[in-house]
C-alpha cells in the first residue's frame, strides 16, 4: 500500500479486532478490562499489519 492513511487504518483495525477478541471470550466474573496479555498481542498484531503493508522499492510498470 503507498498510501500511509490506509496503512495506519489496517494496523489500528488489526489492534482493535485483537483487543476486542481478546475480551470477548472473558467471563463476567473475571472482572472487566483487558489484560496485559492481550495489549501486547494488540500491539504486536498492529506492527505486523503495518510492516506487511509497507511498499516495496520495486517500482511498477
Amino acid at each position: 500500500m503507498k498510501d500511509r492513511g490506509m496503512r495506519t487504518a489496517v494496523a489500528v483495525l488489526a489492534g482493535l479486532a485483537v483487543i476486542y477478541f481478546g475480551s470477548k471470550g472473558r467471563s463476567p466474573d473475571e472482572g472487566g478490562g483487558v489484560s496485559g496479555g492481550v495489549v501486547v498481542l494488540a500491539v504486536l498484531a498492529a506492527a505486523l499489519a503495518w510492516h506487511l503493508t509497507k511498499p516495496g522499492n520495486t517500482p511498477t510498470k
